[in-house]
């Protein structure tokens, strides 16, 4: 079953995150800013997080953002984002289900494109993207940014 997220999920989810992470960076002592995040999340009707559950428990998920273009005659654009799945459920069909889900969701929000990031070390993520459609087409660049003066 595909359904969004609750704060409720915030403690499975930043178990995924860090199952999922190359460097784990999510602290799971303290789920109070990612139940605050799902809740700000879901106030915003450009994007969602979604959660694969099988038997009752919360086993995959993936942030859609839908975000409107100047380009393409103004149209819509979604972007895939943090695409996790449990270690132990990978290769069957879980990540299918739910990645398919996201971009019937992106359709349906009017979207003309669904883009995503891959890690360059991922490359059992990147032949499941391109079995699902997606093309390498981009070469992706990142600035991280200092927090700066309160």
């Amino acid at each position: 079953m595909i359904r969004t997220a609750t704060p409720d999920d915030a403690g499975d989810l930043v178990a995924l995150l860090r199952a999922g992470a190359l460097a784990p960076t999510e602290d799971d002592t303290d789920l109070t800013p990612y139940r605050a995040a799902l809740a700000d999340i879901a106030a915003d009707p450009g994007t969602d997080v979604l959660v694969a559950v099988l038997d009752g428990r919360v086993v995959a998920t993936c942030q859609l953002i839908t975000i409107r273009h100047l380009q393409h005659g103004g149209g819509r654009c979604a972007e895939l984002e943090s695409m996790h799945v449990a270690p132990e459920v990978r290769g069957r069909g879980v990540g299918g289900v739910l990645v398919e889900s996201a971009v019937d969701r992106a359709r349906t929000a009017g979207c003309y494109r669904v883009q995503l990031t891959s890690n360059l070390a991922r490359a059992d993520a990147h032949r499941f993207y391109e079995r699902h459609g997606f093309t390498p087409s981009h070469v992706g660049f990142k600035r991280l940014l200092d927090p700066g003066p309160a």
